[in-house]
């Protein structure tokens, strides 16, 4: 592949005597869907940690649009263009659309006042990108479907500059058509060329959107294989499950 977006290199990571990542490796392209797969224990959340700058490797390289990088804060992630989405979304749920999407980074006139003029205007003209035409940005975010809060979620982070989204279980918990939603919008967001990683346990959901799929396994990543390698989601629960070898699957 071109210069990835990301490359993580040989990531090690143990707590106390516990190796929760051994030598994992990972690179996501630019505009590129990964879905990152394994059972409980596999590694997914602190590799996802460790590239938000969560948690430091204990040994490996990260790099980041053909720089190395070393993240000391989510912070740092965050302002080379890295985000993440954590399963509670981070929303709330008493404040409306337009504050929620401003979260911590509200604009502000005079005197320090907030610009909530220039937040709604902001916040609407999101929603419309997003596709969710029948709310207002003043809407309380409670009365949103669970598909509306997670496209809510992701916004706010696509909407400071993000180039690499990271989702941790997108679509848990949601109804069929709000998960088509979903997954909608991770295609729109693919053909603007910003990068997801998908984490979740549903295969189905991200073989609809993914280009890659990366499995880890007790800390180590024992297959990497490109959609086009995958003919049925099928084949990836069989090498989780362990009936399917990732060398026996063709390309």
């Amino acid at each position: 592949m071109p210069e990835p977006l990301l490359y993580a290199k040989d990531i090690h990571k143990s707590f106390g005597p516990v190796a929760a990542l051994r030598g994992v490796t990972v690179a996501v392209g630019r505009g590129e869907v990964v879905g990152l797969l394994g059972d409980n224990g596999a590694g997914k959340s602190t590799l996802a940690k460790i590239l938000v700058g969560l948690y430091r490797p204990d040994k490996g390289e990260l790099y980041f649009e053909g720089r190395r990088v070393n993240f000391r804060s989510p912070r740092d992630a965050r302002m080379h263009g890295i985000e993440i989405v954590y399963q509670d979304l981070a929303l709330v749920e008493d404040l409306p659309i337009y504050r929620n999407l401003f979260l911590g980074r509200e604009p502000r006139r005079a005197l320090g006042m907030l610009d909530i003029e220039a937040m709604k205007r902001e916040a609407e003209k999101l929603l419309r990108e997003i596709g969710i035409n029948i709310r207002r940005p003043d809407d309380i975010v409670r009365r949103l479907s669970g598909g509306e809060r997670q496209a809510i979620a992701i916004a706010r982070a696509v909407k400071f500059g993000a180039k690499l989204v990271i989702l941790d279980e997108p679509t848990a918990a949601l109804s069929v058509k709000e998960t088509e939603f979903v997954l909608d919008y991770i295609g729109r967001l693919r053909d603007r060329g910003i990068s997801v990683i998908f984490i979740t346990h549903n295969i189905f959901h991200v073989y609809a959107v993914a280009d890659r799929f990366v499995i880890l396994e007790h800390g180590s990543k024992i297959a990497d294989l490109e959609k086009r390698c995958v003919e049925r989601p099928e084949t990836i629960v069989d090498i989780i499950a362990q009936r399917l070898r990732p060398d026996q699957v063709g390309c």
